[in-house]
């Protein structure tokens, strides 16, 4: 049940010691930094002031923009030939943010992921695909060493190329796979069309989803698809990648390993502390890193702190999954709404499948917006299909506030992504 016992089990008060201890050493390692210095500098701090958990908040966060204007080592803490591996993410509005490794980074890394994996079932003697994009990305290299440090026999897959990928689930006997969320569904669409029963036909029982954010219904679904469970992941490349946050058994929210990290959940206007069940921004700040530690780091993800104990003996602090990015808010008419609201509704109907495009556009100067979703099965029954349309659009009415055009379309009908689902088109910009 536990891989690092000692640790997982930890109680509240021997969690909250460690994490202090880490922090302080942390805080006088970051000195070794420029950036870190200078800030420190700047808001008159030094390492000193920092003597309990809730001195964290006399730190100014990091954000983005601070690892983009530093590129591509500016918030190194240790000298460049003492790390050994470096992973970014995509640079298509400036600069990519950069991360660096120690080989102790990336030892720990394998640990954290591997306690992930050992958590929901997995063993040396399964069977682990990956079909997660390899290279600059962390998705590919974290799970890949994460699943051998279990002494798992790995498979490489990388992303696309599905009826590849089912071919090795098929022939290797893949019993766990780490796919998103909507290419899991998209590999079951293949399935179909191959003729294949993914009970009958293949060893597959566990699935590893994460990188998207997804609702409940979308993962029950893909777990009836595929009869499989599917437990929930969180990583970010400048947290090191997968591994930071993980379902257990339970299924009731992401433990985050409050050995590698501090967890706060700010308010993403006033950037003040929300209390433990309230959404608001994820903030993290790294405690057993050695090349680039990061200090109260705003990552742009909306989440929430679970109340109370897990059945499953841990004590580290729980994460809801994630409700998307303060980024990703769309902003329509004046209502606030995230994408995920949307495909909670779509979800409940049996009669779609899981691939929907939200479109906004402001013809005339009016914002409207357009919800395609994809029938499960062909219909021509015009009154069925004019019932279903108002039903769902009543339902997102109740939920988003405003009224929004659904269309419903034939299966196979919207674009197909191998990588993250593009849920929304905005047009808007170009039209004004």
């Amino acid at each position: 049940m536990y891989l690092h016992k000692e640790l997982e089990t930890l109680t509240r008060p021997e969690i909250e010691k460690l994490q202090l201890e880490r922090l302080q050493k942390t805080v006088r390692h970051c000195m070794n930094s420029p950036f870190y210095k200078q800030r420190f500098a700047e808001n008159h701090l030094s390492p000193e002031d920092i003597r309990s958990l809730d001195d964290l908040q006399k730190i100014p966060f990091t954000t983005k923009q601070d690892l983009r204007d530093t590129y591509p080592f500016g918030l190194a803490s240790v000298p460049l030939e003492k790390t050994v591996r470096l992973h970014s993410s995509s640079g298509t509005t400036g600069n990519p943010t950069v991360i660096l490794h120690t080989q102790k980074d990336l030892d720990e890394w394998a640990n954290a992921v591997a306690r992930c994996l050992y958590m929901v079932g997995l063993r040396p003697g399964d069977i682990f695909q990956n079909s997660s994009g390899y290279g600059m990305f962390t998705g590919g290299l974290g799970f890949q060493y994460g699943a051998e440090r279990l002494g798992m026999l790995t498979v490489p897959a990388a992303a696309g190329n599905t009826k590849r990928q089912l071919k090795f689930i098929s022939d290797f006997g893949t019993t766990a796979l780490h796919a998103i969320p909507s290419y899991a569904a998209r590999m079951y669409e293949v399935m179909q069309k191959m003729g294949i029963d993914p009970r009958r036909d293949t060893k597959l029982r566990t699935l590893i989803i994460g990188a998207e954010p997804h609702s409940e219904e979308q993962r029950r679904r893909i777990e009836d698809m595929l009869g499989v469970k599917a437990y929930n992941s969180f990583g970010m490349s400048e947290m090191c990648g997968p591994g930071v946050a993980f379902e257990c058994p339970e299924q009731n929210g992401l433990h985050i390993w409050e050995d590698y990290y501090i967890v706060e959940i700010v308010d993403p206007q006033t950037l003040e502390p929300v209390p433990d069940g309230e959404v608001g921004e994820l903030v993290l700040t790294t405690i057993n890193r050695e090349a680039m530690p990061l200090l109260r780091y705003r990552t742009r993800d909306l989440t929430r702190i679970l109340p109370g104990e897990c059945p499953c003996g841990r004590h580290h602090k729980r994460l809801d999954r994630m409700k998307g990015r303060s980024d990703d808010m769309m902003i329509l008419k004046g209502v606030n709404i995230f994408p995920i609201q949307i495909e909670n509704i779509l979800m409940q109907f049996r009669e779609l499948g899981t691939d929907y495009l939200i479109t906004l556009t402001n013809l005339e100067a009016n914002d409207e917006m357009t919800v395609e979703v994809e029938l499960n099965e062909f219909t021509d029954d015009y009154g069925f299909l004019q019932r279903l349309t108002k039903e769902i659009t009543r339902q997102l009415k109740d939920e988003i506030l405003i009224t929004p055009r659904v269309k419903l379309v034939p299966k196979g009908s919207l674009p197909k992504q191998e990588g993250k689902a593009v849920r929304v088109k905005d047009l808007r910009k170009t039209l004004i």
